[in-house]
């Protein structure tokens, strides 16, 4: 089973580079970005467009990160007030019947 995994792993990963040198000779027309601002230097399509990708990839995985992390940390103060509302029910079924008013 193992090696059906890595095997696959390496099957896909063969093909995304396959993909990229692929794309990479389709698209070595040199571009110049203009941005408002500023130009950036002169460079191949696919150069521009990998970069462009890859940052936008990073980018996802820094705002994901930055979500999942608030969503960790409210959790563990939920389930920090569980606990104590649970102790505080404990409390009071073992007072009521300590104590029969």
């Amino acid at each position: 089973m193992r090696f059906l995994k890595r095997l696959s792993v390496v099957v896909v990963a063969l093909l995304v580079l396959l993909a990229g040198i692929l794309f990479t000779l389709h698209n070595m027309t040199p571009v110049q970005i203009d941005l408002i601002f500023f130009t950036l230097p002169q460079a191949s399509l696919s150069l521009w467009l990998l970069g462009a990708f890859a940052i936008g990839g990073l980018l996802g995985v820094l705002l994901s990160s930055v979500v999942v992390l608030s969503l960790k940390t409210r959790l563990y103060y939920l389930n920090k007030k569980m606990v104590s509302a649970r102790q505080e029910i404990n409390k009071l079924r073992t007072s009521s019947l300590k104590d029969p008013a």
